[in-house]
C-alpha cells in the first residue's frame, strides 16, 4: 500500500473503534441479538464521531471480547467483526483498518478483503511473545501469502514489542527486530506502543525504534499505538510517522466509553500544528 496516499497526510491520526462485547463473549448480553445490535450501534456512532472530529483513518477491533482467543478466533467472532466493519464503512469513507484480537491475522485480512478495508493490525507478526493468552507466535509467512491469494492491497501494520506482552528473551527489543518485521516480514508499517492500553510510550524507546529503522536503511512508517493524548501528539509526530489513538478520544478518557467528537477535534488540531 501507499501509506501517505492512503491517508492523505504524511502523519495520520487513526482513531479507534473499540467494539463492546460481541455475541458469545463472556461480558456480552445474554441475548445475542441485543449484543450484536449494541455493537453495531456503537460502531456506527463512534465512526461518525471520529469522522466529524477529523481523523485520517479508523481502526476497529473486538476490544470487548476479553479474554481473547490467542490466534484463531471462532467464526462467530469473525462474523461479528465483519458486520461491525460493514456498519462503519456505511458511515464514512475514511480509510479503515481491522484488528481481530488477540492475533488472528488471517481473520483480519479476510474481514478486510470482504468489506474493502485498507489495512490490518497484527500484534505479533514475526517472532514470539509471552502474553496473557500464552505464547503467541508470528505467522508472517502465512499472512503475506494469504494477502496475495486474496488479491487485495491491504496494508499490514505490525507491532514491535507489542503492549500487554513480554519478550521470550531477556534482551527484549533487539536491533534486528525492526528488520525482521519490516524487511523479512514485509510489514507495511510498524507500530510501537507503551506497556498497555492507554499507556504512553517512553520517548527514548520510540526514538530507538526509529533509529533502528533508519540504521537498516528502511523507510517503513512507524506509528505509535498507545497512550497518545492531545498534549503529547505534537511530540509524538515530531518523531513518528503517525499515531493510533483510542482512549484519549473517548468521553472522560475512558477506553470503553463512546468517542467524543470534541476530544477528537482537539487531538487532530494539535497534530495539524506539526504536520
Amino acid at each position: 500500500m501507499e501509506f501517505e496516499a492512503t491517508f492523505g497526510t504524511r502523519a495520520p491520526v487513526i482513531g479507534m473503534v473499540h467494539l463492546p462485547p460481541l455475541p458469545g463473549a463472556p461480558k456480552a448480553p445474554d441475548d445475542g441479538a441485543t449484543a450484536m445490535r449494541d455493537a453495531l450501534d456503537r460502531a456506527a456512532a463512534d465512526a461518525r464521531a471520529l469522522d466529524r472530529g477529523g481523523v485520517d483513518g479508523i481502526m476497529v477491533e473486538n476490544f470487548g471480547d476479553a479474554p481473547f482467543y490467542p490466534d484463531d478466533a471462532p467464526k462467530h467472532v469473525v462474523a461479528g467483526v465483519t458486520r461491525a466493519a460493514t456498519a462503519i464503512a456505511a458511515e464514512t469513507d475514511l480509510p479503515l483498518g481491522i484488528n481481530v484480537l488477540r492475533n488472528d491475522a488471517d481473520a483480519a485480512l479476510s474481514v478486510a478483503a470482504a468489506v474493502g478495508a485498507d489495512y490490518v493490525r497484527v500484534n505479533v507478526h514475526t517472532g514470539a511473545r509471552v502474553t496473557d493468552q500464552g505464547v503467541v507466535e508470528g505467522k508472517a509467512h502465512e499472512t503475506i501469502r494469504l494477502r496475495d491469494r486474496l488479491g487485495v492491497g491491504v496494508g499490514v501494520f505490525a507491532d514491535t514489542d507489542v503492549k500487554h506482552s513480554a519478550p521470550l528473551s531477556a534482551e527484549g527489543f533487539s536491533a534486528e527486530s525492526f528488520a525482521d518485521t519490516a524487511e523479512r516480514g514485509l510489514a507495511d508499517a510498524v507500530i510501537a506502543s507503551g506497556r498497555g492500553t492507554g499507556e504512553a510510550m517512553d520517548p527514548e524507546a520510540l526514538e530507538a525504534v526509529v533509529d533502528d529503522r533508519d540504521a537498516h536503511g528502511l523507510d517503513t512508517p512507524v506509528l505509535v499505538g498507545s497512550g497518545v493524548r492531545a498534549d503529547t501528539i505534537g511530540d509524538v509526530l515530531s518523531v513518528a510517522d503517525g499515531a493510533i489513538v483510542g482512549t484519549a478520544l473517548k468521553e472522560g478518557g475512558e477506553t470503553t466509553a463512546p468517542v467524543d467528537a470534541e476530544r477528537v477535534a482537539e487531538v487532530v488540531a494539535r497534530a495539524d500544528e506539526v504536520r
